[in-house]
């Protein structure tokens, strides 16, 4: 596990977006997809907003995933597992970048064919807890042609990042503007942030 904690973290530092390609095991990656599938047929996914509970605007046009929050309370198995590597990677953090990280929120998220998020940042202008973004992808056999790639802007240069199943993707909440192209097939990922609160 502190292989891939270093990838992440060494490819961060190295670019500004910290990339590990198989960040989730194989198997948990795949619990964690029919989890996301099971809730959406369940229709427990819901529509995203943007802002958080002081300013939400649920009627945006800027993005159009589901989402459904994780947390331990929901007695999922695979979530907690999920969670669990989450801290662990905070612990990492906190001990080798003295990051101060010592929160956290995760929510599963499904773009439907034809969904996109435009161009943004994760840090909410009325609050600045969330430090850094972890997003964990969930799609198998994920091809150029499907769309839904995330697009990360740094001055002229764009990065763009396949959502491949076990693959993470870690940069700074407030530093680096990005975007989810639009998406030709259901994309699914654990979006989340790591929080100095």
């Amino acid at each position: 596990m502190i292989a891939r904690f270093e990838e992440l973290v060494n490819s961060f530092v190295d670019n500004q977006i910290g990339l590990c390609e198989h960040f989730l095991s194989k198997e948990l990656a795949t619990l964690l997809q029919h989890d996301l599938q099971d809730l959406d047929r369940n229709n427990r996914m819901l529509a995203a907003g943007i802002g958080n509970n002081d300013i939400k605007d649920t009627k945006q046009k800027i993005r159009g995933d589901r989402i459904f929050w994780l947390d331990k309370k929901n007695n999922s198995l695979n979530e907690k597992a999920f969670l669990e590597q989450v801290e662990d990677f905070i612990d990492y953090l906190n001990k080798t970048c003295y990051t101060g990280i010592n929160a956290y929120e995760f929510h599963y998220a499904l773009y439907d064919t034809g969904s996109y998020y435009h161009r943004h940042k994760d840090q909410f202008k009325n609050n600045t807890d969330r430090k850094y973004s972890l997003i964990s992808y969930l799609n198998d056999d994920w091809l150029d042609t499907d769309g839904g790639e995330l697009l990360v802007y740094q001055g002229e240069k764009t990065d763009t990042i396949l959502p491949t199943i076990q693959k993470a993707v870690f940069f700074d909440s407030n530093q680096l503007e990005h975007e989810v192209a639009i998406a030709n097939r259901p994309r699914m990922s654990i979006t989340g942030w790591l929080k100095r609160v």
